[in-house]
């Protein structure tokens, strides 16, 4: 699904040094793979998966996704892929704090160009257990709960790819495993998950570790089911 080459991100300062903050990056991850990039502070593995996801064009290289180039791609043509076939989740969760939970989750469907939406955003909820909480506001759920809604926002075009930065950064450990789960889940049922953290306990329950630093991917490993299976 994913291919880059030699990719680099070289971002300017005026009046000081130049910061690589990617460089050479080289990686391809396959249909249903669930994937953790993890690496210290500063070691690029933001800036990679704002790569990933259209955020942020590379500097050099190519990023081939689904065997389309994405350099030769224009804005609106980058800006559609990225609706209709990325979903993300963040640290901090971006939700409407006044609006439903129903209502945050139907968001993205109003750049879509789906023929039908209705039911869409509740079978999303549905799909992270907060059948009981659709109509909640955001600022009435617990920090577990508005991470789930996230998801569910994420989820609502079924993307081909999810991109998770720090999902369980600001949860307690219960509510980060329970996310970590519903992750898991949605890999088992075929959905391609790339997971951005520092945290080395979390990638454990991915099947796959790319390891950054200084902006290089310094080793790629497997890992055990075993291990990769959250408890």
């Amino acid at each position: 699904m994913i291919e880059l080459v030699g990719i680099g991100k070289t971002y300017g300062r005026p009046g000081g040094e130049p910061v690589h903050a990617l460089r050479g990056v080289s990686l391809r991850i396959q249909r249903g793979e669930f994937v953790a990039v993890v690496g210290p502070s500063g070691s690029g593995k933001t800036t990679l998966m704002n790569v990933l996801g259209l955020l942020d064009p590379p500097s050099e290289g190519r990023y081939l996704f689904a065997g389309r180039d994405c350099s030769a791609l224009g804005v609106d043509e980058q800006a559609r892929l990225r609706n209709e076939k990325i979903g993300f989740v963040f640290q901090a969760f971006h939700l409407l704090p006044r609006t439903s939970a129903l209502e945050n989750v139907e968001l993205p469907l109003v750049y879509s160009n789906r023929a039908a939406i209705d039911g869409l955003a509740r079978a999303a909820l549905e799909a992270v257990g907060l059948a009981d909480r659709i109509e909640h506001r955001a600022s009435e759920l617990s920090g577990g709960q508005q991470q789930r809604v996230a998801i569910a926002r994420a989820l609502v075009n079924d993307p081909d790819l999810l991109l998770a930065d720090e999902p369980t950064g600001n949860l307690d450990e219960r509510s980060g495993l329970e996310i970590m789960g519903i992750f898991r889940r949605l890999n088992e049922a075929g959905r391609t998950i790339v997971l951005v953290t520092h945290d080395t306990r979390l990638a454990a329950h991915c099947g796959r570790v790319a390891h950054m630093e200084g902006g290089r991917l310094v080793a790629d490993e497997r890992v055990a089911a075993a291990a990769a299976a959250p408890r």
